[in-house]
């Protein structure tokens, strides 16, 4: 639900990167049609997907005025018409994720359950292909950035000037009509301009994380066009957006030192530590360190933390992130740290970042006075130091967001019939009582808790107790029954813990990084 999510939920859920849709004709001009055409990503045209535009208002409430686009696309199902299911829309979170490459996800889900449906991805309004997408800055998630911890009053200050500038760089650089109609709410409606436009009654939908929230405001604003919902991660709509985020700050370190404790239990092959304490103690160290020089003049403080935060979202990258740890404190490898960070940091993603905040920032008012950012994100650092000035500083620009603010949806789903929800119990980015309080709130909705399991949003993966429970509801909407109180209504263990390969003598041997070993680089800030 914000940050690496819109790397890296994409190359959990589907590794491809998704081309523009090209139509054979025209983008749809028509409101209410979809001009179905040939893709170009590889991926999808393997998949047998099809591409196109729906013209949409830009302001439902003046629904004759100016139009948007949004990109969609399609994989038809491959059952007899009279199996077919209808439709399933998709969402993958963030906000600000691009969701055309899960129009393939039916292939994934056991039995062929997902075959009797039409998958349909889609970028929300002002994400990728959709027209126009937004854009502020592409250089504001480039390397020397200040320290996320603002130890000092300049610090915080060149914080603040800088999500400021961000601020006005997306009121200069986009439609203020598009910033104005970003809110969870219009791509709600853009969801069942979807349906509209595909001749459907009801919508089938898939969402993850933020993705989440679109199905809780859309089965409270159309519950009579909803048939079946799976929600992965679910997001808690009592602390949109700002409580939520502190509550982040916290599962999210939790994570991390399980990692580190992980780390501890085989560092025969990372050699980091044989504690937690001890592998924690080593990080510190660096990321001290990197705040005087940074390695190889690009690796500071802020892009470790942003690569090892991957470890709290997926326990699938902790093999990846492990050795990559272990040779940059050992070894001084910097370059593989610096290619971790572009690939999971969000440098050079700012239409990722800039939806994200044109959704967060005017869905509710974020407090206004940056005294109670201050107070509350240092009550928060004292409990969790790693991640909460990084996430602080992530929804900064929400201080100064040039679009009016909103009143968040009061969701209800006691008008929705089928709901099926997963998540994990440690999961950090949508901790497990947002899915608790979801489930009171739907009555028909059933939950599969996976205790202890730490990854967030990735079904369907593998895991047979909780996949074959997901084929069964798209099948024949099977729920596990419904159990009494606020609780998980089945529990399936999570995916075990991933083992490193067996090292080898010559990768046993300890390669400690000396003190004055990083590059002598100053870092900004």
């Amino acid at each position: 639900m914000r940050r690496a999510v819109f790397a890296a939920v994409a190359a959990a859920l589907a590794s491809a990167v998704v081309a523009a849709p090209v139509a054979s004709a025209a983008p749809a001009a028509g409101a209410g049609t979809i001009a179905w055409g040939p893709c170009t990503d590889p991926t999808l045209v393997a998949a047998g997907a099809e591409c196109g535009f729906l013209s949409v208002p830009l302001d439902y409430s003046k629904p004759r005025g100016a139009k948007i686009q949004i990109a969609v696309d399609r994989v038809k199902h491959k059952v007899p018409d009279a199996q077919y299911q209808g439709v399933m829309l998709t969402n993958p979170g963030g906000p600000g994720g691009s969701g055309l490459s899960l129009a393939t996800r039916g292939s994934h889900v056991p039995n062929h359950a997902g075959d009797a449906y039409d998958w349909i991805g889609f970028d929300p309004r002002g994400v990728g292909t959709s027209k126009p997408a937004l854009s502020c800055d592409p250089n504001y998630m480039d390397y020397n950035r200040p320290n996320y911890v603002p130890i000092t009053p300049m610090l915080e200050r060149t914080w603040l000037d800088r999500a400021k500038g961000y601020a006005q760089a997306c009121a200069k650089n986009n439609p203020r009509g598009l910033l104005e109609n970003m809110k969870t709410t219009d791509t709600v409606k853009d969801m069942d301009s979807i349906r509209v436009a595909l001749g459907q009654q009801k919508l089938n939908f898939y969402g993850y994380s933020y993705g989440t929230y679109l199905g809780q405001v859309y089965g409270t604003l159309f519950p009579q066009h909803v048939r079946r919902m799976v929600l992965d991660s679910t997001v808690d709509p009592r602390g949109v957006w700002y409580g939520d985020n502190l509550n982040q700050d916290l599962a999210f370190d939790k994570n991390l030192n399980i990692w580190f404790l992980w780390l501890a239990r085989h560092d025969d092959s990372y050699h980091l530590g044989t504690t937690q304490e001890a592998v924690k103690h080593k990080v510190d160290e660096t990321l001290l360190k990197l705040s005087f020089q940074p390695a190889g003049g690009f690796v500071g403080p802020d892009e470790l933390i942003d690569v090892i935060q991957q470890a709290s979202y997926y326990q699938l990258r902790w093999l990846l992130l492990g050795d990559a740890l272990s040779k940059f404190i050992n070894n001084g490898d910097w370059q593989t740290m610096k290619s971790l960070f572009e690939s999971f940091g969000g440098r050079g993603d700012d239409n990722g970042y800039a939806v994200y905040l044109a959704v967060q920032c005017t869905d509710v008012q974020w407090p206004k006075s940056w005294l109670q950012w201050h107070f509350d994100n240092w009550r928060t650092f004292g409990k969790a130091p790693y991640f909460t000035w990084q996430n602080a500083w992530f929804n900064a620009p929400c201080v100064f967001w040039p679009a009016k603010a909103s009143q968040p949806v009061k969701v209800d789903g006691k008008g929705v019939p089928s709901v099926l929800m997963i998540d994990e119990t440690l999961d950090a980015a949508t901790p497990f009582e947002g899915s608790l309080e979801i489930r009171s709130r739907f009555p028909g909705a059933s939950l599969i808790a996976e205790p202890n399991g730490t990854s967030h949003a990735i079904t369907p993966r593998g895991n047979t107790c909780v996949d074959s429970k997901i084929a069964a509801y798209l099948a024949t909407g099977a729920l596990p029954a419904r159990q009494p109180g606020r609780t998980a209504d089945v529990n399936c263990m999570p995916l075990p813990q991933p083992q490193p390969p067996v090292p080898t003598p010559a990768a046993a041997q300890r390669q400690d990084l000396a003190a004055d070993a990083l590059p002598a680089t100053r870092f900004a800030g």
